[in-house]
């Protein structure tokens, strides 16, 4: 079965920089997209930044310019840099990885990032 492991979350200053890891067993790298969500207390669990099999990234608004998403196949990790965090992005932030074959959604456990002003 597919399992995904989560590392990296932390607490930083505003301004700070933060890399998050996941890899992803049980699954072929060609045959699979990912993607990092946040979740904040009281708000709904949004996208961040997704990578696809052939490595097109996409970001949302608020993440364009500061965090950067990256794939290595051999290792099977998808990483999320994340630079000149703010307080607002304080979340837990989970990794999606989606079989392209099967439709399915498989989900890390997440892990907490805490930015302070």
């Amino acid at each position: 079965q597919v399992q995904v492991v989560e590392s990296g979350g932390g607490s930083v200053q505003a301004g700070g920089s933060l890399r998050l890891s996941c890899k992803a067993s049980g699954i072929i790298s060609s045959m699979e997209t990912r993607g990092w969500y946040r979740q904040a207390p009281g708000k709904q669990r949004e996208l961040v930044a997704s990578i696809t099999a052939g490595s097109i990234t996409n970001y949302a608004e608020s993440a364009k310019g500061r965090f950067t998403i990256s794939r290595d196949n051999g290792k099977n990790t998808v990483d999320l840099q994340m630079n000149s965090l703010k307080p607002e992005d304080t979340a837990v932030y989970y990794c999606n990885v989606r079989n392209l074959w099967t439709r399915r959604d498989y989900w890390g456990q997440g892990t907490q990032v805490t930015v302070s002003s």
